[in-house]
């Protein structure tokens, strides 16, 4: 059997690896659209800072591991499947035969339209290329302009601050990372950023970049400000890489449709990874959650599936933690809380450390979600709380009493269910 993973991030890699340990005898071909060896995205920052050379972002070490493996790298881009011949045409011309394809091509930064957003000195940081354009001009002391402050941007901001830059930052939103933090928490990291030396400029876009080359880059904001820049970064979110099927039978919404065996509409093809749509039984609707966690364990239920060894994915997480400039903040589930559900707020602002605040969501005497800024003391338990779908009973009224009694109600809780109570800090 002949197995085609397209995409060769940690979704694509960590199911060929699992195909290839479950069926030896099995074809495994790994279809990567970039001139590098396989890697990681997320480890850029850490390249961005220093603290990795090149070859640490690469999401396997050693000379010929896939081939010792026995999977086949292949350079290349797809542009159609064809699911009845069961075929994948690349951008070369060629096709690719198949009997079990996952796809796995992740996701691309959103570009926005912006006049002058290809200007020279403009770039996404998503690739090895970007790092390598954007390590060449953020050096200490340049000026930086990164359009905005959501979770990836708010990653890229820290590596940014590290290389010691002049640095803003520009958010549509009223508040920094608006998709995982509600008003109080998106607000105290902003406070928190511009204390730390960072100019932000929430509620703001960019209506147009000019200059480049050998002029200085200048934004204009809807604020009519202007900002001048010797690099902008547009960290302004991403989509999924499923264009290629569009003419095909492969049913997409947001991302490329799946059931709990991560299998689409299409029998012998799968999805995983941040191209993926998958169901969440927090929400109880099906959704695309990049974040790598997740694409590591779709990956692995995919491969298990593809080799005929029926697995259910349990479902997807929906959980961020960010360390902003030194604040830990973390969100979970449905933070934004429930129709008809009740919710609690706990701020205490300290200017030293940033603050902590809490935010927990309820549905009846579950809670479904929650906001976090420091802390950290906490998070497995607000994990395991929200997707645990912990009945709190008394417990319930406790938290909207008093929210940081967060571990006494997991463990009470937990208890009375039957369930094995998480152990702190594992």
């Amino acid at each position: 059997m002949k197995h085609v993973i397209l995409g060769a991030g940690p979704a694509g890699v960590i199911a060929a690896e699992t195909l290839r340990k479950l069926e030896p005898s099995h074809q495994v071909v790994l279809v990567g659209d970039e001139p590098e060896p396989p890697y990681s995205r997320m480890a850029i920052p850490y390249l961005l800072i220093g603290n990795v050379a090149e070859p640490g972002t690469h999401l396997r070490h050693g000379a010929g591991h896939y081939e010792s493996m026995g999977i086949t790298l292949k350079r290349g881009r797809a542009t159609g499947v064809d699911a009845v011949r069961r075929e994948v045409r690349l951008d070369d011309g060629s096709t690719l035969a198949y009997d079990r394809l996952l796809i796995a091509t992740g996701s691309s930064p959103a570009s926005p339209p912006i006049p002058g957003i290809h200007s020279p000195g403009v770039h996404p940081c998503w690739t090895l290329a970007d790092a390598r354009a954007i390590m060449a001009r953020a050096t200490p002391g340049a000026r930086v302009l990164q359009m905005g402050a959501g979770f990836i941007g708010c990653i890229i901001m820290e590596a940014l601050a590290a290389r010691g830059v002049k640095l803003s930052v520009v958010e549509m939103g009223d508040r920094m990372v608006p998709r995982m933090m509600g008003p109080t928490a998106g607000g105290m990291i902003k406070s928190w950023c511009e204390a730390k030396g960072v100019a932000v400029h929430t509620g703001a876009r960019v209506e147009a970049i000019e200059g480049g080359g050998s002029a200085p880059l200048k934004a204009r904001l809807s604020n009519a400000q202007v900002i001048e820049a010797d690099l902008i970064i547009s960290a302004t979110g991403v989509k999924p890489n499923i264009g290629f099927l569009e003419k095909s039978d492969v049913r997409c919404l947001l991302g490329v449709l799946t059931d709990e065996h991560l299998q689409t509409n299409v029998p012998g093809v799968y999805a995983a990874g941040d191209c993926a749509e998958a169901f969440d039984k927090v929400s109880g609707k099906t959704i695309v959650s990049a974040i790598q966690p997740n694409a590591a364990e779709q990956a692995r239920v995919a491969a298990m599936n593809m080799v005929g060894r029926t697995t259910a994915l349990r479902g997807v997480t929906q959980i961020n933690v960010l360390d902003t400039l030194g604040l830990i903040s973390a969100s979970f589930g449905n933070w934004e809380g429930v129709a008809g559900g009740q919710h609690v707020e706990l701020t205490e602002p300290d200017a030293r450390t940033g603050g902590r605040h809490l935010s927990l969501q309820f549905d009846g005497d579950t809670m479904v979600g929650c906001n976090a800024i420091g802390w950290t003391e906490h998070v497995g338990v607000m994990r395991g709380l929200v997707e645990g779908g912990v009945k709190l009973g008394p417990w319930k009224d406790k938290l909207l009493a008093d929210p940081t009694l967060l571990m006494e109600a997991y463990l009470a809780s937990a208890q009375a269910q039957g369930d094995r109570p998480l152990v702190p800090g594992r």
